[in-house]
């Protein structure tokens, strides 16, 4: 919703060009940087307590929000936004893990969850579209406002309540969270979360001093931690995320799976929105009606995740489907500004979720099954985070390529359709090498998973 009421806003605050983009990378970037230890915290003082503080906190910022009178606020509010739904979306995990059994029919909640993603995507490109070009976009925010409460009283009331006592929770608050190491990881992430979102908005702030700074420290934190965590795990206390949970085969290829793909998907979505305003000259509601059929690909794709993972080999899923992703990003590299809809921007954005949303599903359930029954919140975390910080990195990388080819086109115009199309075909060609990659990846790391998410005795 954010992205395409996002010239109406810069407009009516006067954002300016420098932190254009500001008002949605802050959203990711705080959500990134404090997953891990909203799950930390979540395993320890109950994942419905952390549920529902994150749902009254995205309430109250997203009404914010709409009231914001300048940019800084907007911003501002915006960041505290991407902390409360970090707060949400491991605790999610972890009440599905709590009350879903392992067979069928937590598959089905894990798939659930996946299709909920592309159906709010596709309801706030749509709304977005509609009140950016009628009502303003204000009314946007406090629509999801009032949304967010009404899910906040309905999760009150229908989310069972945890039978472990407050003082419990506090003495394992202070007691069984690694903190040096939560911190110094969600440090580094935010750091190159940062580098990430300034690169995509300008490919000349590398060379920023601010912008050398945050990545030479945070990948010096990278070390430190791993140091950390092993030295924890050493003397058998508390570790965020265990050096040792790195020598499963098929976790980290997950990992790895998970951050590509979401790059790869986030980059191609984000490019065709750039494509339907920047090149066709389309309005915002017109841009977005051409999202639609992209989401209803992902909710069948997740209905049928759900209902068949356990009779299948969770391996030639996850190949299957990416096969019919890397196919989204040729069409898309191919088309013309004034080719038909339907015939390369269509079959793109169906075919480009299928690969990540089956992933969605297969990751969460070897995710989750890797870490212990205490630590479900974080092991959503974990997912969360590499799918973030892969949203990220895509996006960044894709927004260099576009933009140094688009500088180098011989049109005259670097803002001229033809211009900005150059850029962004060579970004598209981009995407299918992370797409082949991810694949390549899981035909040698998922080679021998078989059946995953069956029903144990």
């Amino acid at each position: 919703m954010v992205t395409v009421m996002l010239p109406k806003m810069a407009k009516d605050l006067d954002i300016s060009d420098a932190v254009l983009l500001w008002p949605t990378s802050i959203y990711a970037l705080t959500c990134g940087c404090s997953l891990i230890l909203a799950g930390a915290v979540a395993d320890v003082v109950g994942s419905r307590v952390m549920y529902l503080l994150g749902c009254f906190l995205q309430s109250v910022f997203t009404l914010a929000c709409g009231l914001a009178q300048d940019s800084l606020q907007l911003i501002f509010f915006r960041g505290l936004a991407g902390i409360a739904i970090a707060f949400c979306l491991p605790s999610a995990v972890s009440l599905i893990t709590a009350y879903f059994p392992h067979g069928q029919r937590r598959n089905a909640a894990f798939a659930a969850m996946g299709g909920g993603q592309p159906i709010g995507f596709s309801i706030g490109l749509v709304i977005g579209g509609v009140l950016a070009d009628g009502p303003g976009w204000r009314v946007g925010f406090y629509i999801a406002a009032a949304v967010n409460t009404v899910l906040l009283i309905l999760a009150f009331w229908c989310l069972p309540r945890a039978s472990q006592p407050a003082a419990m929770s506090l003495h394992r608050l202070r007691t069984e969270i690694d903190w040096p190491g939560a911190l110094i990881l969600s440090t580094s992430l935010g750091l190159l979360s940062y580098v990430f979102a300034a690169l995509t908005g300008s490919v000349s702030s590398i060379r920023a001093p601010s912008t050398i700074a945050c990545l030479s420290l945070a990948i010096v934190l990278i070390p430190v931690f791993v140091m950390w965590v092993g030295r924890q795990e050493k003397f058998g206390r508390p570790a965020i995320i265990p050096n040792s949970i790195w020598r499963n085969r098929i976790f980290k290829t997950v990992c790895i799976d998970v951050f590509l793909a979401w790059a790869a998907a986030n980059a191609l979505e984000s490019l065709f929105s750039f494509f339907f305003q920047d090149v066709q000259r389309l309005t915002a509601t017109q841009a977005s009606l051409r999202f639609l059929p992209a989401p209803v690909a992902g909710v069948i794709t997740n209905v049928i995740m759900g209902l068949a993972i356990h009779k299948i080999n969770a391996n030639w899923a996850v190949i299957l489907t990416m096969t019919i992703s890397s196919i989204a990003p040729i069409l898309a590299a191919v088309m013309k500004s004034r080719d038909p809809y339907w015939e390369f921007a269509l079959p793109a954005l169906v075919l480009n979720d299928p690969g990540s949303d089956t992933l969605f599903t297969v990751s969460n359930l070897i995710i989750t099954a890797a870490f212990p029954g205490k630590t479900q919140a974080l092991a959503g975390a974990v997912f969360n985070t590499v799918s973030k910080i892969g949203q990220s990195v895509g996006l960044a990388l894709c927004a260099v390529i576009a933009g140094s080819i688009t500088r180098k086109s011989h049109d005259a115009e670097k803002t001229a359709p033809p211009a900005l199309l150059e850029g962004y075909h060579a970004a598209f060609w981009f995407c299918l090498a992370i797409t082949s990659t991810t694949l390549i990846v899981s035909l040698w790391g998922l080679r021998d998973i078989g059946k995953i998410g069956l029903k144990r005795e």
